[in-house]
């Protein structure tokens, strides 16, 4: 009886209803727990928007003003949440306009489902209008991509989709879905994914390798930690930090990986990579070993290969076995999700003394201080810097708000200054280097997160790349707080003619408009600083609105990010001025 009554039940919960497949694409985004998605309607995708009007009450559209911000601000709700955004767009220039932020969440790890209409499948391949082979297009940008020709597919594909996208390294997933599919009917029933045949997205952590990890930190008299982005995607802060304190390790962060350990903790040293801090970048050179966590060894981390930590042993714990060995050898690679790995050689690792070797990093850290920090946060000369603005914005939220930052100078300031207490509080784009990226991403972030302040900091130039997002903070209302640091330049790239090409400032003066009225046009409370004594109640009035908020602060047009490590030079070579 009991055998028969749990078949009638397994055959309740699966009763199939009739419905199009616009509709079906509805409910399987309700069936994966989506809330909100962001896009911009078209031909193509409209029989999903027509049915996506139907359920209003339940799935949250927001209209963003260009299908890249939709894809930035999926992103940004993706890695303030850990949950997997979810963009979505018409055919043709709707879908390829999606590109550039699915490549920014494929090298960054970020989970998005992106969802596009297609012409129908009579027309593929006819160049009918609007039609665009955005799967060829995507292939090499998407963890996975498929296009979805027939109705029925429409259920089991959308359950792989949100599968691959969350599962083991994260990324992002393209499903293009042509209109004859949408209009035609299917008998919908829907089952999530758990699995899909020869994909392994988690390995299990040998033990061998756990212990020969083991006995290389134990042994170890100045071992040294970098920690990424793979740490705040595993959830493994709390066992990063359980490592660091028994063994008495220091522990510097790539640009992902800030915010997995609170910045002012003890044994956080600061940043490694081409505008890090000077000891870690400077000691990686000098530690015998190195213990990579969840992180992959990006270029702007090692400098060059051939001098990158040659002295040192390295351990490497890493989710996804292409990366190990990829850029540097290691000689003990950890293959698994570094929350589980950590968590077992915890009980392998011995408590140590490490007091001298955590000396060096202090000093080091002094002479950056006197040479560069300083004078970036509690600076003598009349203009305003990017350090001082971070520094206020530290202050007035108490260390506790999300930095959203966009790519240049501010950004690096941002990381390099930002003080954190809490994980997922530093969104930005890392291996992409996407301008444009903060404004829609920082709307994703806040509507992810709308119990925290989320400031998206900028730089004119980037600015200006997705500005037309303030359309959509204006008619969502999204208390998005605003930092545009004004200096009239692309800064970065100034920076890199000024040192490297006898300043020659070709195409980096930018003629900008005036960007306080264009937010009062959208109906944003604004403020203008241009002297320091304006700075720090300005940034106050900022944190403490409850709406939307605009501050533009004029900073010194020539001002550098220092240290900087040259490209293609040793970590070794890095620069304090």
């Amino acid at each position: 009886m009991e055998t028969a009554h749990a078949t009638k039940k397994q055959t309740q919960e699966k009763k199939t209803i009739r419905i199009s497949g616009a509709e079906a694409i509805i409910h399987c985004l309700l069936a994966e727990g989506v809330d909100v998605l962001y896009g911009y309607p078209g031909g193509a995708i409209m029989p999903v928007y027509d049915e996506l009007y139907k359920f209003q009450d339940k799935l949250h559209h927001v209209l963003t003003r260009h299908e890249q911000g939709a894809t930035h601000a999926a992103q940004g709700y993706a890695r303030v949440t850990g949950k997997v955004g979810v963009a979505m767009a018409t055919s043709g220039p709707g879908a390829t306009n999606l590109v550039t932020g699915i490549a920014d969440a494929q090298i960054d790890s970020t989970p998005m489902v992106c969802i596009t209409g297609q012409v129908a499948r009579h027309l593929l391949g006819s160049d009918a209008f609007q039609e665009t082979d955005i799967v060829g297009i995507s292939t090499p940008v998407t963890k996975w991509n498929y296009q979805i020709t027939r109705a029925e597919e429409i259920p089991e594909i959308m359950a792989k989709a949100f599968y691959i996208a969350r599962s083991g390294r994260p990324g992002p997933v393209l499903i293009d879905i042509t209109k004859n599919a949408q209009f035609d009917e299917l008998d919908f029933v829907y089952e999530p994914c758990t699995r899909i045949r020869s994909y392994q997205p988690v390995h299990t952590p040998e033990v061998s390798a756990l212990e020969q990890a083991a006995a290389l930190i134990n042994s170890a008299k100045k071992p040294f930690i970098v920690f990424g982005h793979g740490v705040i995607i595993g959830q493994a802060e709390a066992q990063l930090k359980a490592l660091v304190e028994k063994a008495n390790i220091p522990a510097a962060w790539t640009l992902l990986g800030l915010s997995a350990m609170d910045t002012e903790h003890p044994m956080n040293v600061g940043m490694v990579g081409m505008h890090g801090n000077y000891g870690p970048n400077l000691l990686t050179n000098e530690c015998d070993v190195l213990i990579a966590i969840g992180m992959r060894f990006d270029d702007r981390v090692t400098g060059n290969l051939a001098t990158y930590a040659k002295q040192a042993k390295v351990v490497h714990f890493e989710i996804d076995p292409a990366e190990i060995d990829k850029n540097v050898k290691a000689d003990v690679g950890v293959l698994g999700n570094c929350k589980d790995s950590l968590e077992q050689i915890l009980p392998l690792i011995e408590a140590k003394d490490h007091s001298a070797w955590m000396q060096e990093f202090k000093a080091k850290y002094q002479i950056e201080w006197d040479t560069i920090i300083k004078n970036d946060i509690h600076p003598t000369k009349p203009g305003l810097t990017m350090g001082e603005v971070i520094e206020q914005i530290n202050i007035a939220s108490d260390q506790k708000a999300v930095f959203v930052t966009d790519v240049g100078q501010h950004q690096m300031i941002a990381s390099r200054y930002g003080k954190f207490r809490q994980s997922k509080s530093n969104i930005t784009s890392g291996g992409l280097g996407t301008m444009g990226f903060a404004l829609p991403a920082a709307i994703g972030a806040k509507m992810g997160a709308m119990d925290r302040e989320v400031v998206a900091i900028m730089g004119d130039g980037g600015y200006q790349m997705t500005i037309q997002e303030l359309g959509t903070i204006f008619q969502t209302k999204t208390p998005v707080k605003i930092v545009v640091l004004n200096n009239d330049h692309l800064g970065m790239v100034r920076q890199w003619q000024e040192l490297f090409f006898d300043r020659r400032y070709a195409s980096t003066v930018m003629s900008n408009p005036d960007f306080i009225t264009i937010a009062k046009g959208y109906g944003l409370e604004t403020r203008l600083v241009e002297k320091r004594e304006d700075l720090a109640q300005a940034v106050q009035d900022m944190i403490d609105s409850k709406e939307a908020f605009f501050l533009e602060v004029k900073v010194e047009k020539e001002d550098n990010v220092f240290p900087m490590i040259p490209t293609g030079a040793s970590v070794s070579d890095v620069r304090l001025k």
